[in-house]
């Protein structure tokens, strides 16, 4: 069993590749128009590597994150937002190292304990971003097959407490914000909650937090899945999505972390795949040929390295289609399903 209402410094946090799929990349905001391959090992999980203790770490890297005692706790549900034959739709808010965070909670009816997901959705402009946006249909059709279903909302988005330094260090605290989601579900003492089955659902930008946290907190969840994920190097998110909008958030990053060749160390200290030896959960990574907002290379690359770290990680490549799924959802959604199933019934 794992321990309650923390993670340990050695499940700490991994930089939030999240820099991604600011083109969109979700099913309720706007984006640009855009047979499965197995990669995977049956080895058992592993004892992750140690934690950096050499030297002190840059505080925007993942050795820093993964020494941070990570609390999360204080699950709240509020006022009740829909209620359908299947489940209820809560407001809610948690504690994850020292912010409060909001989203929504699908319970769903009939007699618990369920097991719960977190889910952790794609890039959409906080300024625009309403509490719960971004995978309604996934949020719908797992509820309705029996998960609790958390959708965080991410600091500076909807009720969120505000973190201003959050963009120009790469996103790292929405790592944060899912790690004290898992946290604050096993800590709830809510009796629709099994808080010993927990899985992790991310699609686009959520998809690189999904690596982040997989690397960060080996053990905190049972099993995770990428959803059309960006890179696992944030310097190709910042250079694809960024650099061509001439953000101006990309010059305060490099005159705070410098270049990718100026300070290589650092850039290498904020990807998830260099640390792809420390995951332990099964990971499902799902990504369309067609996508034209995150490449499927990414997902290639990522899958192969979490293979030659001798994980257990599936990538399921999807004819056709692009970033948001359209025609093959429903069947990846049943993919997602059973694999679910597998790790957490």
């Amino acid at each position: 069993m794992r321990p309650r209402g923390t993670a340990g410094a050695a499940a700490g946090l991994l930089l939030a590749v999240a820099l991604g799929c600011t083109g969109g990349g979700d099913d309720d905001a706007p984006e640009p128009s855009p047979a499965p391959a197995r990669a995977t090992s049956e080895s058992p999980r592993g004892t992750p590597s140690p934690t950096p203790t050499a030297a002190p770490a840059d505080p925007v890297s993942l050795p820093a994150l993964m020494r941070r005692e990570h609390t999360g706790s204080d699950l709240r549900l509020g006022a009740v937002l829909d209620r359908t034959s299947a489940y209820t739709r809560y407001a809610v808010t948690y504690e994850a190292n020292g912010l409060t965070i909001s989203g929504i909670m699908n319970i769903p009816e009939g007699e618990g304990p369920f097991p719960a997901l977190v889910l952790a959705h794609g890039y959409i402009d906080p300024d625009v971003y309403v509490s719960g946006q971004g995978m309604p249909r996934e949020q719908d059709r797992l509820a309705r097959g029996g998960y609790v279903v958390l959708h965080t909302d991410y600091r500076n988005h909807a009720r969120s407490d505000e973190d201003p330094d959050n963009d120009v260090d790469l996103r790292l605290g929405y790592t944060e914000d899912v790690i004290g989601a898992a946290l604050a579900l096993r800590d709830s003492g809510r009796p629709e909650i099994d808080g010993d089955r927990i899985g992790l659902f991310g699609r686009s930008m959520g998809g690189g937090v999904v690596y982040n946290t997989l690397v960060v907190a080996p053990g905190l969840f049972d099993a995770a899945v990428a959803y059309a994920p960006v890179s696992g190097r944030p310097e190709e998110n910042i250079d694809h999505f960024q650099r061509p909008d001439g953000d101006p958030l990309v010059a305060e990053i490099e005159e705070k972390h410098g270049t990718p060749g100026e300070d290589p160390a650092f850039w290498r200290d904020v990807s998830p795949l260099t640390f792809a030896d420390r995951a332990t959960e099964p990971l499902l990574i799902q990504h369309g040929t067609a996508d034209d907002t995150c490449p499927l290379a990414w997902s290639r690359e990522a899958a192969a390295a979490f293979e030659e770290a001798g994980k257990d990680v599936e990538l399921r490549t999807v004819p056709g289609e692009g970033h948001t799924f359209g025609p093959r959802w429903a069947s990846e959604m049943a993919a997602t399903e059973a694999f679910f199933a597998r790790h957490l019934r």
